[in-house]
């Protein structure tokens, strides 16, 4: 009896535990996914939500937050063509252009919102879409589809696009990373063929004008001379003292004879009356002069060559034909050279022809070829290759320019250098 009642107590207590149980998984805890508890009325709450939900009612959004909307992009591909300005003359970025500009954006405006990753990209894809080569007609289009690569190369690149937005108010600092010099670069604009065609025209110019002038000194100096009969020691030569008689020929061919006592008188009209005077010999050359002295000066200029060079100036004075000529005078002086020292080391006697050239070279091209053919002959005779002639002769010719007074005192003191030698 005893056992029985125990074993009844067990079994009314288990039930009572499992009621318990049972009580509390109806109304019980719910653990929610971070771990937190909610009590089942809650639960029951958002059961009944739902439920409203379902049958049509409104829900409250007044204290909800709304989204943020993305703002809009009015950027238009097909009319962007101003791409700014940067200074780049190296091309370390986007050369001359402002890589933003390329893209669309203005730098100044950044003070509000500078563009994103995602909005470069953005409008990097809708410009090379557009400006593609193989979609775009226009003829600046690869050019286009490059320089837009290269923006978006250099702004999507953190440490390229720091230093573009650094360097862009900074030229000093752009100098000493990539040189100072880059302020200076040589862009012509002029076409080349206007250009060498100027250039050689000015050449040309110059080199007509210098041989005029080196032909014109030489016509003044030989009318000068003739005109007031210049001798050796002045400075006259043969060719001034035949231009004088020439013009004396024709001076007397022109003009009518006058009487002997005509020509040694001066009339003065003094009060209404003729005052005949006696001219002087200096007067008489004077006049001479005077009257010579024009038909000198046409005589004079109408000699076109007087050789060694002074001519007047001609076609055959263009400095390109001479430029076009030198490779043959050249070549032709360089032959009788190498020739002339072979025959030199094979210890032959000098040709007619070397002598002639090598006594140019001594005396001097206008020496020469104002010489007569007896003072070349003389010239040639006496050696003037050699030092010690050629000092001798030259010494003559200096001692023959001087007045007989100079030439008295040159004597004189030559003597007293010897007789000093002596002592």
């Amino acid at each position: 009896m005893n056992m029985n009642s125990s074993i009844m107590s067990l079994v009314s207590l288990l039930m009572t535990l499992s009621l318990l149980l049972l009580s509390s998984s109806s109304s019980g805890v719910f653990v929610a996914a971070d771990g937190d508890a909610t009590d089942g009325a809650a639960a029951t709450d958002g059961a009944t939500d739902g439920g409203e939900k379902e049958e049509g009612k409104v829900e409250d959004m007044s204290n909800r937050k709304l989204a943020r909307e993305a703002p809009k992009d009015d950027f238009d591909v097909k009319s962007h063509f101003d791409w700014g300005t940067y200074y780049d003359p190296k091309s370390i970025f986007c050369g001359e252009y402002d890589c933003y500009g390329i893209l669309g954006f203005d730098f100044e405006s950044f003070n509000n919102e500078k563009p994103t990753q995602k909005m470069i990209t953005k409008r990097y894809r809708s410009l090379s879409r557009h400006w593609h080569p193989d979609k775009s007609k226009h003829k600046d289009a690869k050019e286009r589809f490059v320089k837009i690569a290269r923006a978006y190369e250099v702004l999507t690149k953190d440490d390229t696009r720091k230093e573009y937005d650094m360097l862009r108010y900074n030229q000093e600092a752009y100098y000493k990373k990539y040189g100072s010099n880059v302020m200076f670069t040589f862009a012509p604009k002029s076409d080349t063929m206007v250009v060498l065609f100027f250039v050689l025209f000015l050449i040309n110019g110059f080199a007509y004008f210098a041989q005029y002038n080196k032909w014109n000194k030489v016509c003044e100096r030989l009318s000068k001379a003739a005109t007031e009969d210049w001798n050796q020691s002045q400075g006259g030569t043969s060719e001034s003292k035949e231009l004088r008689e020439h013009a004396i020929e024709i001076m007397n061919e022109t003009k009518e004879a006058e009487k002997s006592t005509d020509a040694d008188k001066k009339v003065l009209k003094t009060n209404g009356k003729k005052k005949a005077l006696k001219l002087t010999t200096k007067e008489k050359k004077q006049q001479l002069d005077d009257e010579l002295r024009p038909i000198i000066q046409k005589l004079a200029f109408e000699v076109e060559d007087f050789g060694a060079g002074f001519h007047k100036p001609t076609w055959k004075d263009l400095v390109v034909l001479k430029l076009a000529v030198f490779p043959y005078h050249f070549s032709f002086i360089a032959a009788w050279q190498m020739k002339y020292w072979i025959r030199r080391i094979q210890k032959k006697d000098l040709s007619d022809d070397e002598k002639n050239v090598l006594t140019e070279r001594a005396v001097g091209n206008v020496i020469w070829e104002f010489a007569s053919e007896k003072e070349k002959e003389t010239m040639i005779t006496r050696e003037l290759w050699n030092l010690s002639n050629f000092k001798e002769w030259n010494e003559e010719r200096e001692f023959s320019k001087l007045s007989k007074a100079e030439q008295k005192q040159y004597k004189a003191m030559i003597k007293h250098q010897k007789a000093n030698k002596q002592n």
